[in-house]
């Protein structure tokens, strides 16, 4: 009888703003650029699947163990999926402050918290939304310190695929995170919202000047936010990862 292969976990950094669209269950997809781009010329680009890269031994080419990724056409460019593949888990790393359990009691500065127990050393971590005063609060720990255990937020992968960036849809736009408002009950835009759901900018949100009249439109302002001035027209290649949100009770099966 074949055992099932377990679900493997990998860290995933997420923005202010985007974690607040995952916990509103507004985002389930990230789109992230191939750090290494498929070269002019290769062929079509397939996957993501399962493939043998080649490998050499002693001078002689041969296929390495099998990877989850892309690959050309051509077999002379391959590229392993580092969010996985489908049935694998993401669980989110953000800003926290770490502080023993008698020490904190569910608050600092200018809202309630999320803590999170260790589960064996007495330790709270202190996981805040954007938006909070830090000013009174112990030293900040920025979020790719963020241990395993004090995450709050566990994503399962439904589906990878890669794609150029520019393909993406306006239903996929709107799967990025972005809110829809509208003032009159006509006239809708989308955007990225302050922490009470409206347009602004003290948690990192948009004005609502900013926002766009097509989630496409939005999430191009978003990419270039994010990836700088140009990044948008330099159309890349990226990892399309769509995922679900799952109980943190789940973690361990």
């Amino acid at each position: 009888m074949q055992t099932a292969t377990a679900a493997k976990e990998r860290p995933i950094l997420f923005s202010g703003p985007m974690v607040r669209a995952l916990l509103d269950g507004r985002k389930t997809q990230t789109r992230r650029a191939l750090k290494d781009q498929p070269p002019e010329g290769c062929g079509e680009i397939e996957g993501p699947s399962m493939f043998a890269p080649t490998v050499f031994v002693r001078g002689e080419a041969q296929p390495g163990p099998e990877l989850f990724g892309a690959f050309s056409e051509d077999g002379e460019w391959s590229i392993k999926c580092p969010y996985g593949q489908p049935g694998d888990r993401l669980w989110v790393r953000e800003a926290h402050v770490l502080l023993p359990r008698t020490a904190y009691r569910g608050s600092i500065g200018t809202g309630t918290i999320d803590q999170v127990e260790h589960p064996t050393d007495g330790y709270t971590a202190a996981v805040f939304r954007e938006g909070f005063d830090r000013s009174g609060a112990p030293r900040w720990r920025p979020s790719i310190h963020m241990p395993r255990w004090a995450s709050r937020i566990l994503l399962e992968v439904v589906s990878v695929r890669v794609e150029r960036l520019k393909d993406i849809s306006e239903k996929d736009a709107k799967a990025e995170g972005l809110a829809e408002i509208s003032k009159d009950g006509k006239m809708f835009k989308f955007g990225i919202p302050d922490r009470d759901g409206l347009p602004g900018t003290d948690d990192h949100g948009w004005p609502w000047r900013d926002w766009k009249h097509s989630a496409r439109n939005a999430y191009w302002q978003l990419w270039e936010s994010i990836n700088g001035d140009g990044s948008w027209d330099a159309n890349p290649w990226v990892w399309v990862v769509e995922f679900k949100r799952i109980d943190q009770q789940e973690k361990a099966s």
